[in-house]
């Protein structure tokens, strides 16, 4: 997700047709379209090709609300209304930012950042922190990172230092592997590298002794102010 240049602003919607900015709008639509029209299989194929054409947002709207809606229908709705910066998308965005699914938060975190929504930032920064979906923290730990908004460098510096924890595995259970969720680890080093903020210095320079860490920790660090 190439995102890093938006920040939150508190701005009124533009026309559904309107352009945003960010060039990944049209291949992610492309490519959501196309997943969620083999999700949907011939008995929702129609209506999934009227939800990725219609410019009612109304119609929209509804999608995300009616009863008995599937997934895939509420999905394609709440990425096409956070693309075009109606904030009804807000929840339904922020619920598939944290899905087991890492294609879905991938989208959902574009429309959130398209969306500009002020309440993004504390919710991908409670996403990001929360122990026990420490796992699907990856794509919250990227939208933090691209929002540059103040609830970000302490979201990933708390949730890098979470990481950075040693595990003790239970008794009688087979050693846990090393950094489980290393990868969410690197996002958060990156991100906070990104940043700029030194308020991390401490946490990286933690970082620097796990060896999946390591580089990307000491360009981090490069890129923090001088002491």
């Amino acid at each position: 997700m190439s995102v890093d240049t938006l920040s939150v602003m508190d701005e009124e919607p533009g026309p559904l047709t309107e352009t945003r900015t960010e060039s990944l709008t049209e291949p992610l639509t492309e490519s959501l379209t196309g997943r969620l029209r083999d999700e949907a299989g011939a008995a929702g194929e129609a209506e999934c090709a009227r939800l990725a054409s219609t410019a009612d947002r109304e119609e929209l709207a509804r999608a995300l609300v009616e009863p008995g809606r599937p997934l895939w229908s509420r999905e394609l709705a709440a990425f096409r209304l956070g693309c075009a910066g109606d904030r009804r998308a807000f929840e339904a965005l922020v619920l598939l930012l944290n899905h087991r699914d890492p294609e879905r938060c991938v989208c959902a975190a574009h429309a959130l950042a398209e969306l500009r929504d002020p309440r993004t930032p504390r919710a991908a920064a409670a996403l990001a922190t929360n122990p026990l979906r420490s796992a699907y923290a990856l794509h919250p730990v990227r939208l933090l990172t691209a929002l540059r908004a103040p609830e970000s460098a302490p979201a990933l510096i708390a949730t890098l230092e979470r990481l950075l924890v040693p595990r003790r595995p239970k008794a009688d259970a087979a050693p846990a592997p090393e950094e489980p969720h290393w990868r969410v680890a690197l996002a958060c080093v990156e991100g906070l590298g990104q940043l700029g903020d030194d308020r991390a210095r401490p946490v990286l320079e933690s970082a620097l002794s796990r060896p999946r860490l390591s580089g990307a920790a000491a360009e981090a660090l490069s890129r923090l102010p001088a002491e």
